[in-house]
């Protein structure tokens, strides 16, 4: 349905911080026994019992990680939280609970707001994540929104990034780069549009790596298949960054090499197709892009039948002894050594 441009919007200053919370809030309940108390009093209370309690915080600010001229808010609500709880399943770990920390400028109405809203309530619903607290305020600067996510997991269940040994396989879930390629997409049709706003894009061939971009979901499911499958990770990150960072980060954790073979890099065929006609080689989009939220971790060799012909799951090189370094065996077998080459927020680029 069209919107209205003529519709009276509301101002934010109508309701007041805790009346815009209150507001935003209303409809959001609580489904875990560890969700004790929510939002409401001075501050949550939760209950874990025995588990062990994993947290995360990621901050998202317009202009840098978010562009609202191509990305809804309903989307943008979703992914902030996709980003939160990709970190907590990277864990192995179940995510629980949320809270959601705004600041906007005064050229947001409370119905922007309701979108993202309504965003970040569909995430909490798919996941089953329950939303306990977080806060308001103004900026000067647009929107930042930060989210904190929290999760359990026994002490035998917990994956780090520094438990892989060498000759363990390395493992990613779903495929790469579509999220990079996805943005490209949608840089090169603003730049159409501003040149002429009649100008109405077709997205429809691209309409995967489009969705990677503005609605990503982590791997939950990726956490319970390996459980499922009786398959423990000696070590595991998400991939936000890029597969090159992410190798880099769990060799240096884990103080092992690797080697990562090309030709087994999972890439769909839009990407494929996508690349060609950015005139960018594939290889190094899966290697640099970033914000796929793929899992990517490591299994004893012994577990290499659990997971063998699964779908979901490709086994893309090994660890190696520290000594060997971390690199690219190319499709020609030569061996290129891995550099970080993805998404830095300090840099000028």
């Amino acid at each position: 349905m069209l919107e209205d441009k003529n519709q009276e919007k509301t101002a934010l200053e109508k309701l007041g911080e805790f009346g815009l919370i209150e507001h935003l809030t209303q409809n959001f309940s609580l489904n875990h026994k560890s969700s004790v108390k929510g939002i409401g009093d001075d501050a949550a209370v939760l209950d874990y019992s025995s588990n062990k309690i994993v947290l995360t915080t990621d901050l998202l600010i317009e202009g840098v990680h978010f562009d609202l001229s191509y990305m809804p808010l309903k989307h943008l609500g979703y992914k902030s939280v996709m980003v939160n709880l990709s970190d907590v399943y990277a864990m192995n770990a179940k995510a629980t609970q949320i809270t959601v920390s705004l600041a906007v400028s005064n050229r947001f109405p409370l119905e922007a707001l309701e979108e993202l809203y309504d965003g970040i309530a569909l995430a909490c619903k798919m996941f089953n994540v329950d939303l306990v607290g977080g806060d308001t305020t103004s900026s000067t600067k647009g929107m930042l929104i930060s989210i904190t996510a929290l999760g359990e997991a026994t002490d035998e269940k917990l994956t780090y990034r520094s438990g892989a040994k060498p000759n363990d396989l390395l493992v990613v879930s779903g495929d790469l780069g579509a999220a990079y390629m996805g943005l490209q997409v949608l840089e090169r049709e603003k730049e159409v549009f501003k040149v002429n706003p009649n100008n109405q894009p077709d997205l429809s061939p691209y309409s995967y790596i489009v969705e990677r971009q503005l609605k990503p979901e982590a791997r939950k499911d990726i956490v319970e298949l390996l459980e499922k499958l009786e398959v423990k990770p000696t070590s595991m990150i998400d991939i936000s960054d890029g597969l090159s960072s992410e190798i880099l980060h769990l060799t240096k954790q884990s103080n092992v090499g690797c080697n990562l073979f090309e030709e087994k890099i999972p890439l769909d065929p839009t990407v494929i197709s996508s690349c060609e006609e950015f005139k960018m080689d594939g290889t190094m989009v899966a290697l640099s892009g970033g914000e796929d939220y793929e899992l990517l971790f490591t299994i004893d060799q012994k577990d290499f039948d659990n997971i063998k012909g699964n779908p979901n799951l490709t086994v893309i090189g090994h660890m190696t002894e520290v000594s060997e370094g971390a690199n690219l065996v190319t499709r020609a077998n030569t061996k290129i050594p891995l550099t970080a080459q993805g998404w830095n927020s300090f840099s000028d680029d």
